[in-house]
C-alpha cells in the first residue's frame, strides 16, 4: 500500500507542524485513546499508545507534512504500536492475530490508515449512540474508582484538560490530581474492567459521577481556566454532545434531560459573550439578538422533558430553569429575579455549595439591592468559602461599585484581578476597576 499523500503547503515550518499535532490531538484524543482501549482491552496501555503516537507524530509531521488523514494517521500508529507489544508478549499472541488481521495487510506501517475501516469513520461520525468515548467515560466512572479519581481520570483522557487546569477546578493542588489519576489507572487494570457500554442498571450506578464530568468538561469549555481563549468551543461542544448521548442512552432518567437543558441554554449565549477583539462581555452588556434561538428552543425543550417526569427537577434540570429565565427576558433589568432567587433556594436546599450560595447573593442583589444582598457575601467570606477564588471578591466589588463605596469597591476588585485565572478576565476586570 502505498503511502497517503501529504498536505505541504507553502511555508510549511516546524512550528506550524507542531501545531497541527495539537489541534488534531485536542479535538481527536479522546476517541482515539478509546478506540486503543476497545482494541487492547487495557485503559493504561490504549493512553500509553495514544501518547506514542503523538510523540511519534510531533516528530514526523513537522518533517515530512501533515497526513492527509490526521486522525486516522495517529490511530494507525497507536494499533501499529499495540501490535509491537502484543509481539513482544508471547502470552498475547491470540490478540496480536486478531489486531493484525483488522488492521489488514501492509497497514501495519506508521501513518497508514486504514482505508474504509469502522474505526476511521467512527471518528468522523460524532453522533455515534455506541459511542467508545461515551464506553471509556463509564470505565472511569466504575465503583472500583473513587468518584474523585474517576472524574479527573476522564477530565484528563476524555476531556484533555491538564493536570493543572484539573487542579483549578477542583480547587486542588496539581500533585494530588496526578495522583487520583494514576490511581485510578491502577484499580481499573487491577479490576480488569471489560471495555464496553455497561448493562443498563450498571449505567444508573454511575450516572452521577457521569453527569458530572460531562457538566466539568463543558465547564472548562465555556469559562477555560487557561490559554488565551475565554471559551473553548471544541470541549463545551463535546460536552453537549455527550450530554446528549447519555440522554438518548437513558431517556427515562429526569436528571440527563436537565443537564442537557443546561448545557444547551448555556451555550446559546456564546455568540455575544466575546467582542469582535475575543475580550469577554459581561450577561448585562450582551446583545441578546446574537443569542442562539435554536439552541434556546433545544434547551426548553429539554427542560420541559425533564419536568414532565414528576419527580421534581434535580440540580441540573434547576440550574438549567435559572438558565432559561435569563435566556428568554429582553433585559437583565425584565429577567424574571424573584424566581430566580427561589430557584437558587432550591438548588440550595438539595446540591448547596459556596458558589451556589454566591450566585444566589447576586439574585438577591438584583432583586432587593445590593444593600440587602452584601452580608451574604460577608458571611461566605467570613466562613472562608472559596479562599482561592476570583468570584467573591468580584461579587462583593459589584455590589460595593453599586452602593456608591468606591474605594473599597476598586480593593475588592483588585483582589480579583490578582486571582483571575486568565489574562482576558484581568483585562475586563481592570477596566471596571479603572472606571471607578
Amino acid at each position: 500500500m502505498t503511502e497517503p499523500r501529504r498536505v505541504r503547503p507553502a511555508g510549511r515550518t516546524t512550528s506550524a507542524g507542531r501545531a497541527a499535532v495539537e489541534a488534531v490531538w485536542r479535538i481527536e484524543s479522546a476517541r482515539i485513546v478509546a478506540t486503543l482501549a476497545r482494541y487492547t482491552g487495557d485503559f493504561a496501555l490504549a493512553e500509553d499508545l495514544a501518547q506514542e503516537a503523538l510523540a511519534e507524530a510531533l516528530v514526523t509531521w513537522p518533517r515530512d507534512g501533515v497526513p492527509a488523514q490526521p486522525a486516522a494517521w495517529l490511530l494507525t500508529c497507536g494499533k501499529r504500536r499495540a501490535i509491537d507489544t502484543f509481539r513482544r508478549n508471547a502470552t498475547q499472541r491470540d490478540r496480536y492475530a486478531a489486531l493484525a488481521h483488522d488492521l489488514g495487510e501492509g497497514q501495519a506501517a506508521a501513518g497508514a490508515p486504514a482505508a474504509g475501516s469502522h474505526d476511521v469513520q467512527a471518528l468522523g461520525d460524532p453522533d455515534r449512540v455506541d459511542d467508545d468515548v461515551l464506553a471509556l467515560m463509564l470505565i472511569s466512572c466504575h465503583p472500583v474508582v473513587s468518584r474523585e479519581a474517576s472524574i479527573a481520570l476522564t477530565l484528563r483522557v476524555v476531556g484533555g484538560l491538564t493536570s493543572d487546569e484539573i487542579a483549578r477546578a477542583f480547587l486542588v493542588p496539581a500533585a494530588t490530581v496526578q495522583a487520583r489519576i494514576t490511581r485510578a489507572k491502577k484499580a481499573i487494570t487491577a479490576a480488569q474492567v471489560a471495555f464496553e457500554v455497561p448493562e443498563p442498571h450498571e449505567r444508573r450506578e454511575r450516572l452521577d459521577r457521569l453527569m458530572s464530568v460531562i457538566y466539568l468538561i463543558f465547564t472548562e469549555g465555556s469559562s477555560a481556566t487557561a490559554g488565551d481563549d475565554l471559551i473553548r468551543y471544541d470541549l463545551a461542544r463535546e460536552g453537549v454532545r455527550l450530554a446528549r448521548v447519555v440522554a438518548r442512552l437513558m431517556p427515562d432518567e429526569p436528571e440527563t434531560h436537565g443537564l442537557v437543558a443546561l448545557l444547551e441554554l448555556t451555550a446559546a449565549r456564546f455568540p455575544a459573550r466575546v467582542d469582535a477583539d475575543g475580550e469577554p462581555v459581561l450577561l448585562e452588556d450582551q446583545d441578546r439578538r446574537r443569542w442562539d434561538a435554536a439552541a434556546v428552543r433545544r434547551g426548553r425543550a429539554a427542560l420541559a422533558t425533564a419536568s414532565r417526569a414528576g419527580r421534581g427537577l434535580g440540580p441540573y434540570g434547576l440550574q438549567a430553569a435559572i438558565a432559561e429565565c435569563h435566556d428568554v427576558a429582553p433585559s437583565a433589568e425584565a429577567t424574571d429575579w424573584d424566581r430566580i432567587v427561589l430557584l437558587y433556594d432550591a438548588l440550595q436546599q438539595i446540591a448547596p455549595s459556596p458558589v451556589v450560595a454566591v450566585n444566589r447573593a447576586v439574585a438577591v442583589s438584583m432583586l432587593r439591592g445590593p444593600l440587602e444582598a452584601l452580608p451574604l457575601v460577608d458571611e461566605l467570606i467570613a466562613a472562608g468559602a472559596l479562599p482561592h477564588s476570583h468570584l467573591l471578591p468580584l461579587v462583593r466589588g459589584e455590589m460595593l461599585r453599586r452602593l456608591g463605596r468606591s474605594e473599597e469597591a476598586r480593593r475588592e476588585l483588585t483582589v480579583a484581578i490578582e486571582r483571575s485565572p486568565t489574562a482576558r478576565e484581568r483585562r475586563l476586570l481592570e477596566t471596571r476597576r479603572d472606571a471607578l
